[in-house]
């Protein structure tokens, strides 16, 4: 997945499934009446009138709209998952079997033979 198609169908796949396409149709929106609006009024007033919500235009309830479908969506799907995750099965704790665990030394503790030197040697050989 290295190509660049590749990455970005992964950015738009994103995007989408963040709701990020509703946040671009919103900006979308905002910048055609603020065009829109700046034609016939000063541009602080055409901000204004597209910021202060008693003036939406289609693209505005367009979004609203979708944004509310896909959260009454939303709610269902929760419902359905929480409805499936709640149908439990009884549980059953299997207490640990007291021999199960039993200390072996490693097999290589008695492998060696040789004992220390006596006298210890004073100096290391490398």
């Amino acid at each position: 997945m290295s190509s660049r198609p590749a990455r970005w169908l992964a950015v738009v796949t994103l995007t989408f499934a963040l709701g990020g396409h509703w946040a671009i149709l919103q900006s979308v929106a905002w910048v055609t009446m603020v065009a829109g609006y700046s034609q016939t009024a000063p541009l602080k007033a055409a901000l204004v009138k597209t910021f202060d919500g008693e003036h939406p235009c289609s693209i505005c309830k367009f979004v609203a709209n979708g944004k509310e479908s896909e959260q009454k969506q939303e709610t269902q799907k929760l419902l359905t998952k929480i409805d499936f995750f709640l149908t439990s099965s009884p549980v059953r704790l299997f207490p640990p079997v007291p021999d199960a665990l039993h200390f072996m030394p490693p097999p290589s503790a008695g492998a060696r033979s040789e004992t220390p030197p006596t006298p210890p040697p004073r100096t290391l050989r490398g």
